[in-house]
């Protein structure tokens, strides 16, 4: 993959569309939760870190509990209605925000946004493999990354340059209109998409013939069936846990820094907003590199990678001023998107599309859930270790992450590798597994040679031994 392809499945037009609208919305969030933070910091003063981990601990519970009812409802009904309607009530609950006089409220209208946020990820997520097709996923789901990433950069920089002068409120607004204009985008996606796979016109509906019937019990079951193939395919189980190692010191990064930068650096907005953008820029350079580059090695090793990263990212920063914590943080943000993106595309990878939906939703319940661990953790560690919570994080994070390595990495014979394409001969008898054509007078039970073809196979698992066909080192 090179600079060009990166941007090649925009040659796509829903997903152009939806990734138009993807940016419009999140350039809006982003302004969002830096105007949270500082409301927060209005508030409540010092004690901030508690209020926000209160409320991203709130969003957090959303995603843990609806994320699998939207993963499999993703994979039944029309995505395009589910993302238009996520997106209005979004938009109205945002517009409440500038209102907002007391801590409650915030923690109400959190975790109402965010219900709605739940249902809208994992349908987003399992809709660019959708719409893209096998040869273009990788590359707009590393281009989706690389967006959002990039736009955590601007958002922090714009909403404290904007707080400056209309005051911290009222950024909230932005994101209000950023939702009403995605909605639009949306809601006039193509009628009819140029991906066989879309079969009714004006909607993003998986193939009918996949579908059950809609019933609880069915539902139930594929929320099931989500959860189990995530947790049992091992790579994907090995990074889903690295992402626990990453929130650890995620968390200390989104509750602490705001306190850590106004409080005991005794800076401002603008310098708060320059450290999260540090930290944006690390993980938007990371995704691009991930997607436009030919990555030979495992996605389990830049997971591996990227968790190391993070969180030894944040040992020294209790000791840093703005400028090295600025690139303390840049590397943390490398190391986030290093965690986050592989583990995406290992489902893209791993999971047939008609069932991507519920996986996706299992997932991003799950990643969360991590979350929902590590925020109260980081705000009790910002709240009792003023002047040492980063580096109590970084030794948590590096405890887990060993024990994850030891326990959960994948097999050395049960690893990542690609089958390609391939003629051999091999004997054979007609049976179930070998159905085909010969001259007359060939008996059915007889064995005998010819050509056999293996198509290329994408990076996948499986228990193997050393042979013709699996040549490597361990």
């Amino acid at each position: 993959m090179n600079t060009l392809t990166f941007f090649l499945a925009l040659r796509n037009p829903v997903f152009a569309r939806l990734y138009t609208a993807q940016t419009t919305s999140l350039l809006g969030d982003a302004l969002t939760w830096v105007g949270l933070a500082l409301l927060a910091f209005d508030l409540a003063g010092k004690n901030a870190a508690v209020v926000l981990s209160v409320a991203l601990t709130l969003r957090v519970t959303a995603f843990v509990l609806l994320s699998p009812l939207a993963g499999a409802i993703a994979d039944r009904l029309d995505r395009k209605k589910i993302m238009v309607v996520t997106h209005i009530f979004r938009m109205l609950i945002v517009g409440m925000l500038p209102f907002v006089t007391q801590i409650w409220q915030i923690y109400v209208l959190i975790f109402a946004l965010n219900v709605f946020n739940a249902f809208f990820t994992p349908t987003y997520q399992a809709t660019i493999p959708f719409v893209t097709g096998e040869n273009d996923y990788a590359g707009a789901i590393a281009l989706s990354a690389a967006t959002f990433q990039l736009l955590s950069v601007l958002g922090p920089g714009i909403a404290g340059s904007v707080a400056a002068f209309i005051g911290a409120k009222q950024v909230f607004f932005l994101d209000a209109l950023s939702f009403a204009m995605a909605a639009v985008l949306i809601f006039t996606l193509p009628g009819q998409a140029a991906v066989l796979i879309f079969t009714l016109p004006g909607q993003l509906v998986v193939a009918q013939t996949q579908q059950p019937s809609v019933t609880t019990r069915r539902t139930w079951g594929d929320i099931k069936d989500g959860t189990t193939r995530l947790l049992t395919d091992a790579p994907i189980r090995y990074a889903l846990a690295m992402q626990l190692v990453a929130s650890i010191a995620g968390a200390q990064i989104l509750v602490n820094t705001v306190g850590y930068v106004q409080g005991t650096l005794k800076l401002g907005e603008v310098q708060y907003g320059w450290v999260m953008a540090a930290f944006g820029i690390g993980a938007t350079l990371c995704a691009v590199i991930f997607g436009t580059f030919n990555i030979s090695l495992p996605r389990t090793t830049f997971v591996l990678i990227g968790a190391t990263l993070i969180t030894l990212a944040l040992l020294p920063a209790n000791y840093a001023n703005l400028t090295p914590l600025m690139l303390l943080w840049l590397v943390a943000g490398a190391g986030q998107s290093l965690v986050n993106l592989p583990t995406q595309t290992l489902i893209a990878d791993r999971i047939p599309s008609g069932v991507q939906g519920r996986v996706y939703g299992a997932h991003f319940a799950w990643s969360h859930l991590w979350w929902a661990i590590s925020y109260p953790i980081a705000g009790w560690l910002g709240s009792n270790f003023a002047e040492r919570e980063f580096l109590y994080g970084s030794l948590l994070g590096f405890m887990l992450l060993v024990v994850v390595q030891i326990t959960l990495s994948p097999q050395v014979h049960e690893h990542e590798h690609l089958h390609y394409l391939s003629v051999h001969e091999h004997k054979h008898i007609h049976d179930e597994h070998h159905q085909h054509n010969h001259d007359e007078g060939m008996a059915r039970g007889e064995s005998h040679k010819h050509l056999h073809e293996h198509t290329t196979i994408i990076y996948h698992t499986h228990p193997h031994t050393r042979d013709i066909h699996h040549c490597h080192s361990h």
